[in-house]
């Protein structure tokens, strides 16, 4: 198979396990065929966790999960350097940490201190580990899946904008509907049947990893042209300049997209246009990704708070305004 068909199959497989959130499962492709790091947002119960274990259960990858809590130091997440002793001799060795998984499910990041947040967005970042002065590199297929509540804010460490910045999109979930909530419901009671002495399916094998490299080949070759390069700027630009669009726009940012905002904006179209069969982008591919992707890089004004007017609302008036060139 091609590698489009085995990332299609790929997706379809964490479907059958993730019901009502296709849009999530469709994000956590595109961030690992983008090769960035997702920051997903959603209530409790709603899948974020069972998303990235059903990817590593179908994807022949190492999954780390970490539980974020206000105690947790950043050597439970790198990994410290251990003293050992034999025969008389005593040494230290680096014991590494959980970070050096392929797919690393960082739970409830905002509930951690700015060190422990700051030790994850570091290897983000440089997708390596310093530790005691020397260097050591992640593996090649790295992906942070970073998790927060929305309601629970109580004793957190809110992301500063600058490492929400490092995160190539923010991804909302919300409730299934009543069709596919019924269907949950039917999937859990077989799954607890076939863990109290059921017939269990046979796994199917799992993707090889090379499968997304060579997505990732194919995806670089993907076109962009002009108008639409054209396009991305200028919806970045409104977010930063919006007294050149709309008065009423500028009363509601404070602070737009860095240029982090329009590399993603690039690296997400494309990936989508290719999941999408597509050698070329368009401007309806940037629009289906650039509420992910501008969604945590925009700063609102005391005025928007006020309003309750949220990032998706200024996003929205945003391509409203802006014309394709």
């Amino acid at each position: 198979m091609s590698a489009r068909e085995d990332v299609l199959q790929l997706g379809q497989r964490i479907g059958k396990s993730i019901i009502g959130q296709e849009a999530m499962v469709e994000r956590l492709l595109l961030g690992l065929l983008a090769n960035g790091h997702l920051l997903v947002e959603g209530l409790p119960g709603l899948a974020k966790t069972r998303a990235i274990k059903s990817l590593a259960k179908n994807l022949d990858s190492e999954l780390s999960r970490v539980q974020f809590t206000p105690d947790l130091l950043p050597a439970d997440i790198t990994g410290s350097e251990i003293y050992f002793s034999e025969g008389g001799k005593g040494e230290f060795k680096f014991q590494q940490g959980p970070i050096f998984a392929n797919l690393i499910l960082a739970d409830e990041i905002n509930r951690a201190p700015a060190k422990v947040q700051s030790a994850l967005l570091e290897a983000m970042e440089e997708r390596q580990v310093t530790v005691g002065g020397k260097s050591y590199p992640l593996p090649p297929l790295f992906m942070v899946m970073a998790t927060q509540n929305p309601i629970e804010q109580e004793g957190t460490y809110p992301l500063p904008e600058a490492q929400l910045d490092r995160f190539l999109m923010h991804v909302e979930v919300g409730y299934p509907d009543e069709t596919s909530e019924a269907a949950i419901m039917r999937l859990n009671r077989d799954e607890e049947n076939q863990t109290h002495g059921g017939t269990k399916p046979p796994l199917p094998e799992k993707l090889n990893p090379q499968a997304i490299f060579d997505a990732r080949k194919e995806i670089g070759a993907v076109t962009v042209s002009e108008p639409v390069e054209k396009y991305m700027v200028a919806l970045v630009f409104a977010t930063r300049y919006p007294d050149r669009y709309d008065k009423d726009l500028a009363r509601l940012l404070q602070v737009g997209a860095s240029p982090r905002g329009v590399i993603g904006l690039d690296k997400v179209s494309r990936s989508y246009a290719w999941l999408k069969g597509r050698d070329y982008v368009t401007p309806d591919d940037v629009k289906a990704i650039v509420h992910d992707v501008f969604r945590h890089r925009l700063i609102l004004s005391y005025e928007a708070h006020a309003s309750n007017t949220t990032p998706d609302k200024v996003i929205d008036r945003i391509v409203e305004l802006v014309a394709v060139s």
